[in-house]
């Protein structure tokens, strides 16, 4: 039996698609916060269980009788830690055999502010004891994707990235790696850097959106501050406007570029690329 963490998240509902594939659904779990939003779930034949990462009891009844679980980083940052200590706990209490966890590309060294609760949950998942491999995914192609169309609007690209370099892959190849490993014997024990094949700059990204679209898009690199201030002008709340902008300098650092091309081995083909993404966001 394999439990799935967050299943009704994006990356969650993907991990169990494909799933499905090799895997009968009666032996895939899907561990919510609110059952109710998984119905379609429940109506494959999918054991949907309720899990609150706020609730421990909730999720050592979520997890009894599993083999396998994939713990889906938290969404909330800042209590990630916690809240990924107790599905630890409860995964050590219940006896799971094999704890997969979805970190961050070079968790151990990466100058992304986002690392540090992927860098300590990879520690308490050390110490717990339990068979584990660590999926360090890079950036979601999505993640920029998402920014399209006001680049459109307005002719251009604001970021804080500099020449750094993105080795991006779509939420669907991150989704087959977790698949992977679940369904993969010897995975116990390994640690995976997975990241797109191929890497570009935030100039190159516009400059491909300019010849897809045939609207003229430019970059324009921004301080930290300033990326930051039209993030929020733009209407993010405060908290996002501060990840993305202290991202995209992690980004300048080289934090989201990695050449080993362990995402397209573990998955059997390559990695989308960022063309074909754009491509299909466009309007």
């Amino acid at each position: 039996m394999i439990v799935i963490t967050g299943a009704s998240g994006q990356l969650g509902r993907l991990v169990i698609d494909i799933l499905l594939k090799s895997v009968p659904a009666q032996q895939i779990v899907a561990a919510v916060r609110d059952p109710q939003k998984v119905a379609d779930l429940a109506a494959l034949g999918i054991q949907v269980r309720q899990a609150d990462y706020d609730q421990p009891a909730t999720l050592v009844k979520a997890f009894a009788g599993a083999d396998k679980l994939l713990l889906i980083s938290a969404t909330e940052i800042g209590r990630r830690l916690p809240q990924h200590r107790a599905v630890i706990d409860a995964a050590q209490q219940v006896g799971i055999s094999l704890l997969a966890y979805t970190s961050i590309l070079h968790a151990d060294s990466s100058p992304l502010p986002l690392a540090t609760e992927h860098r300590l949950t990879e520690a308490l998942i050390q110490a717990s004891g339990i068979p584990a491999v660590v999926l360090r995914n890079g950036w979601y192609s999505e993640n920029y994707l998402a920014s399209i169309p006001a680049a459109l609007t307005y002719g251009v690209l604001l970021g804080s990235a500099g020449d750094g370099r993105i080795a991006s892959a779509a939420r669907a190849d991150y989704a087959a790696a977790a698949a992977a490993v679940l369904t993969l014997d010897g995975q116990a024990g390994r640690v995976y850097e997975l990241a797109g094949d191929a890497s570009y700059s935030l100039a190159e990204f516009a400059q491909e959106l300019s010849q897809q679209s045939g609207t003229l898009v430019g970059y324009q690199n921004l301080p930290e501050a300033e990326f930051k201030a039209a993030l929020v002008g733009a209407g993010l709340p405060e908290g996002i406007a501060t990840l993305l902008s202290k991202s995209d300098i992690g980004a300048s650092k080289g934090g989201l570029f990695d050449d080993s091309h362990q995402l397209s081995q573990l998955i059997g083909y390559p990695t989308t690329p960022i063309a074909v993404q754009i491509q299909a966001a466009l309007p």
